[in-house]
């Protein structure tokens, strides 16, 4: 029977992947666009390697999307990693861990697109929820267990 519950339990990183892909997506779109804004003359080469005001507005967008993906993301890879090391996945877990993803996905593609913070604030929250159930779940799982 453990051997089922292991081979469920290795589709937790899925959703993790799929957060490390958007990442990755976010980073190829970046060069793309400072490729551009270079070749259009849109930055300030004197500043452009310490100074992010250098790069136009559309660059700097994407750039702090990047960013925020090393902010909340980051406490998920851990939350994952605490979970499947204290054999605490179930079928709960992995339902969040997607909602998290899908949420953090939701939050980048209008971080991209309008950048309306009202809406891309409670996708934001969401995630934070869903991260906050998790943390609790993971603490009740090491301390019962």
């Amino acid at each position: 029977m453990r051997l089922v519950r292991q081979m469920e339990d290795k589709y937790i990183f899925a959703p993790v992947l799929i957060q490390v892909m958007l990442t990755l997506c976010l980073y190829i779109y970046l060069a793309v666009a400072k490729k551009k804004a270079v070749t259009l003359g849109q930055v300030n080469e004197e500043r452009r390697a310490l100074h992010d005001d250098a790069w136009p507005d559309g660059v700097l967008q994407i750039n702090n999307c990047i960013r925020n993906q090393f902010e909340v993301p980051l406490l998920f890879y851990v939350l994952i990693g605490v979970l499947w090391s204290i054999s605490a996945v179930n079928i709960y877990v992995q339902v969040a861990a997607w909602l998290f993803v899908v949420s953090r996905i939701a939050h980048a593609i209008i971080h991209m697109g309008s950048n309306y913070v009202p809406v891309r604030r409670r996708f934001f929250m969401i995630g934070c929820f869903i991260l906050i159930g998790l943390t609790f779940y993971a603490g009740y799982e090491l301390l019962a267990n």
